[in-house]
């Protein structure tokens, strides 16, 4: 018998319409557009502005836009999970809260915060509810509102990071096409490089908290850049292997956009050839748990079915890993 796989069958991104431009940082810190693109790949990023706005608005234009281009009634979803560590609070999740904007009354939804990590972990999460027959439709969402908690004198940081995201659906599939198999990992350790220091029950928010800048995203970038490419390789590598699969045999590989030279670095270790890897970062920048779903959008009209596809994605804490799967469908 046929193993189920839970297949994306949709899938729809979104970015806000405010554009900030490398030339518009250069008025802001001490930076160029030369400085920039050589070191980072990024030209410009989407910033979310308007009174009120927050990361379910973003995901509520994702979701309806798949729901609507995979023809799913509201009522048919049975679990939304959203990854992001920019929610609209610390609580209530930001899933529910996207839930009650769209419509969806008859499913439960909770977030997943594994930062540049959390899509990859959180289509991991919905895929086993689909394989048990547990759910039938799960939408997987994954953004971030990084202007948020940017530091914007901080040109180290600010000049990364940008808004947006996408979504998934996720269904039973007895194709053989669907998520095939996954390698994820996580080292605690990695806090100490990658984190914002204040606004949890460590450091709770305070006065000096905020005088010292510390609500803002902090981040060792050599420490960073030398765990990102090991990681996302090295996991790459054993997926491959256990998998029987081969450069010439993958389809597509889709890194997180974090960093062009981290990409092309992951690259070379596989000698995997660039005009198979998705790259979109110079139109978004890092949109942190938004970047995979992003690049699945902007290339879903090179998709078909049964492609090998093999995601990966390095975050804070630190949280890595990589997927294969199959594509289901043509747009």
């Amino acid at each position: 018998m046929s193993r189920t796989l839970a297949a994306i069958t949709g899938v729809q991104g979104f970015v806000p319409e405010d554009v900030l431009t490398n030339a518009q940082l250069e008025t802001m810190v001490e930076t160029s557009d030369e400085w920039i693109t050589s070191r980072t790949g990024i030209k410009k990023r989407h910033i979310l502005k308007g009174e009120g706005l927050a990361a379910s608005d973003m995901g509520k234009e994702m979701v309806e836009g798949l729901l609507k281009k995979t023809n799913t009634s509201p009522d048919e979803v049975d679990l939304l999970l959203c990854a992001t560590i920019t929610g609209d609070r610390v609580f209530p999740d930001t899933a529910n809260t996207i839930c009650d904007k769209v419509g969806i009354k008859n499913a439960f939804g909770y977030d997943i915060n594994a930062a540049c990590s959390g899509f990859l972990f959180a289509l991991s999460t919905g895929a086993k509810y689909v394989e048990t027959g547990a759910r039938k439709k799960v939408i997987v969402v994954g953004l971030d509102v990084m202007s948020s908690i940017l530091d914007y004198s901080d040109r180290t940081t600010c000049v990364i990071f940008g808004d947006g995201g996408g979504a998934v659906m996720l269904e039973a599939s007895d194709d053989g096409n669907g998520l095939i198999d996954e390698v994820l990992r996580g080292d605690g350790n990695g806090r100490h490089f990658l984190n914002m220091k204040a606004g949890g029950s460590l450091h709770p928010t305070s006065a000096e908290t905020i005088a010292n800048n510390e609500h803002f995203v902090y981040q060792e970038g050599r420490t960073v850049f030398k765990h990102a490419v090991r990681g996302m390789t090295n996991t790459v590598k054993e997926l491959m292997e256990r998998n029987g699969l081969t450069n010439d045999s993958i389809d597509w590989l889709v890194p997180h956009q974090a960093n062009i030279r981290i990409i092309q670095s992951v690259a070379d270790a596989l000698d995997f050839p660039m005009e198979k890897v998705m790259i979109n970062i110079h139109e978004y920048g890092n949109t942190t748990a938004g970047t995979l779903p992003l690049c699945l959008w902007n290339y879903e009209d090179q998709l078909k079915p049964g492609d090998n596809i093999v995601l990966t994605a390095f975050g804070g804490g630190f949280t890595w890993g990589a997927t294969y799967l199959k594509w289901a469908y043509t747009k």
